[in-house]
């Protein structure tokens, strides 16, 4: 009881000072800012791991207790093989080292298909006891939602989300974790994600500091 007590009021420290507890981030524009690079599009994701561990350890010192990471999802496999291998290594590469970092590590997704990476299989069981990190590695909107008939989403582990940033310009979720966004505050950078700069981290915590969080009462 003693720790579910100190729980309650860490969170209520952060809900206090406006710091969400739960983001979730959509590191999108990796092709686009390769081709501005002139390169070809698959080497634009080797260039996305390196901000994604200066954003969680951002995350670490701001104190947020848990964030969801969009990787890929069952629709990117539509891409050219050699964009589908240069993702699933970005994304095994940056989760092996958060992990390293002392993430407590979640890989959502199907595990059963050939485009889920063979590495990432033990943390589709969390693993670790610090931040949680839930990454979203050959993930589908449909195939989450679909858990619901056998009583519970297959994302089930994951908590409902209070800010959802992202990069690349886009005005859309994308089919990220639906039903843990419902109620979440939406901030979009327009610069590529390649191109993440500790400031717009910064930025999206003052924005979301202005916002009203009644969800709806």
């Amino acid at each position: 009881m003693a720790a579910v007590s100190c729980i309650g009021l860490l969170v209520g420290v952060l809900l206090k000072n406006n710091i969400p507890s739960h983001v979730g981030f959509i590191p999108d524009g990796n092709r686009r800012w390769a081709g501005k690079h002139g390169l070809p599009k698959e080497a634009g994701y080797v260039y996305g791991i390196n901000p994604g561990l200066l954003l969680f350890d951002l995350c670490k010192e701001s104190g947020i207790q848990e964030v969801s990471i969009y990787g890929f999802t069952q629709d990117n496999n539509k891409r050219p093989s050699i964009q589908q291998q240069a993702f699933r290594n970005a994304c095994v590469t940056y989760a092996l080292e958060i992990a390293r970092r002392g993430a407590a590590l979640l890989v959502v997704g199907d595990e059963t298909s050939t485009q889920f990476p063979r590495e990432l299989q033990e943390f589709r069981h969390r693993q670790g006891a610090g931040m949680k990190v839930n990454l979203l590695v050959n993930y589908g909107w449909e195939w989450d939602l679909a858990g619901l008939k056998n009583g519970c989403l297959r994302s089930g582990q994951v908590s409902r989300m209070d800010l959802i940033v992202r990069w690349g310009g886009g005005r859309r979720l994308s089919g990220f974790l639906p039903v843990q966004s419902v109620y979440a505050d939406f901030y979009v950078r327009d610069e590529y994600w390649p191109d993440f700069n500790p400031q717009h981290f910064d930025h999206a915590l003052a924005w979301f500091k202005t916002q009203d969080k009644t969800l709806g009462g």
